[in-house]
């Protein structure tokens, strides 16, 4: 029987069905356009979530210069990107190899000096790092309390880390796959509403993994408005934490 340390949390079909979708990643108007929609909120909840835990100046444009950022599923990058920007010397990780491809050129058209693998968390052996995001992956991995322990094991202490996820609810239900992937606004077949984690089960896998939840926030969407960030956590939600002392 394999144990913890040798097994993966990949799913094999979920590399599939992204590997159909890098190329247009970077494409707003493309099969990715939800997510260059969301990011911008997500960036500034790690931004506010950053700034608070070391106490920095929130008009200083590189508030992660000295520090080290890893993004576990980091896509083709949409957030490795702005990261590294911030100042961070950002390694981005994924299990399907055309996003790396795709995330390794768009980086080096852009001079930005990210070191981007292909693999799985529990691969990676060179910990610890100062920041570590996951943003909507965790729905999509085999073993959700295994991937929280490996994502937990990865930051440094006195370090932060960030989640995000839609909560399982009949709101999220509606909105993200019979509305969003029903009118294609979202490729068909990218979520399994089975596998989305409420805000209160993350916690338990976190505080298992010896970790302490900081702060909870929701991701909502308006159709006047887009996505904002919310107390109703329905649909998404952002949760950060640090390891316990």
């Amino acid at each position: 029987m394999a144990s913890n340390a040798d097994k993966s949390t990949i799913r094999p079909d979920e590399v599939a069905h992204f590997s159909t979708l890098s190329a247009d990643w970077w494409n707003p108007r493309g099969s990715s356009a939800m997510l260059h929609k969301l990011n911008p909120v997500r960036l500034a909840y790690i931004r506010e979530r950053v700034d608070a835990h070391w106490s920095l100046d929130h008009h200083n444009i590189r508030p992660l210069a000295g520090r080290r950022a890893l993004d576990v599923g980091c896509g083709a990058g949409l957030l490795c990107e702005p990261l590294a920007r911030l100042g961070a010397a950002v390694t981005g990780i994924d299990a399907t190899p055309a996003n790396i491809t795709v995330a390794s050129a768009h980086a080096d058209k852009g001079r930005l000096p990210i070191d981007y693998r292909t693999g799985s968390v529990e691969t990676m052996t060179d910990a610890p790092y100062d920041l570590v995001t996951c943003m909507e992956v965790v729905e999509h991995v085999e073993d959700p309390a295994l991937f929280i322990g490996h994502l937990a094991r990865l930051v440094a202490p006195g370090g932060l880390l960030i989640l995000s996820t839609p909560n399982r609810t009949p709101l999220s239900r509606l909105t993200m796959i019979t509305i969003g992937e029903g009118l294609n606004l979202v490729p068909r077949g990218t979520h399994d509403w089975h596998r989305f984690l409420t805000p209160d089960e993350m916690e338990a896998h976190l505080t298992a993994s010896s970790m302490q939840v900081i702060d909870r926030e929701g991701i909502a969407f308006r159709p006047d408005r887009g996505f904002q960030r919310s107390p109703d956590m329905g649909i998404n939600y952002l949760m950060t934490a640090v390891p316990l002392a």
